[in-house]
């Protein structure tokens, strides 16, 4: 788990400081779509239905105004850090799994969209 949570944060550290994450004006939402479902995210997460996490749609909302958006959801999904549940509990969020940060980048360009 720790080689992969590894390896999954040197490649988005790299593609971030490269440059070559960046908003896109096309968003594949059949991919997005496909690499939540592999990392079961719509377990927790309704595009626009709350369930054990916020909707997406709440969530792009949120973030709407931040121009660190992106940097924060990427953050979010490749670190593992603390999620906050309605009735008070916190638990690491799931790392999305994906060895390809274009596929990370077009999940939270997705997000964003809503």
């Amino acid at each position: 788990m720790f080689h992969y949570f590894y390896k999954s944060q040197i490649i988005l550290t790299v593609a971030l400081l490269t440059g070559c994450l960046t908003a896109n004006a096309e968003v594949d939402v059949d991919a997005a779509k496909s690499i939540a479902k592999q990392n079961n995210c719509f377990r927790c997460h309704g595009v626009d239905k709350d369930k054990e996490g916020p909707a997406w749609n709440k969530i792009s909302a949120k973030f709407k105004a931040d121009p660190k958006a992106q940097e924060k959801l990427l953050h979010h999904l490749s670190s593992g850090e603390v999620a906050k549940f309605p009735d008070g509990h916190e638990e690491p969020h799931a790392i999305l799994k994906s060895e390809d940060a274009k596929q990370t980048q077009n999940l939270v360009d997705w997000i964003l969209s809503l």
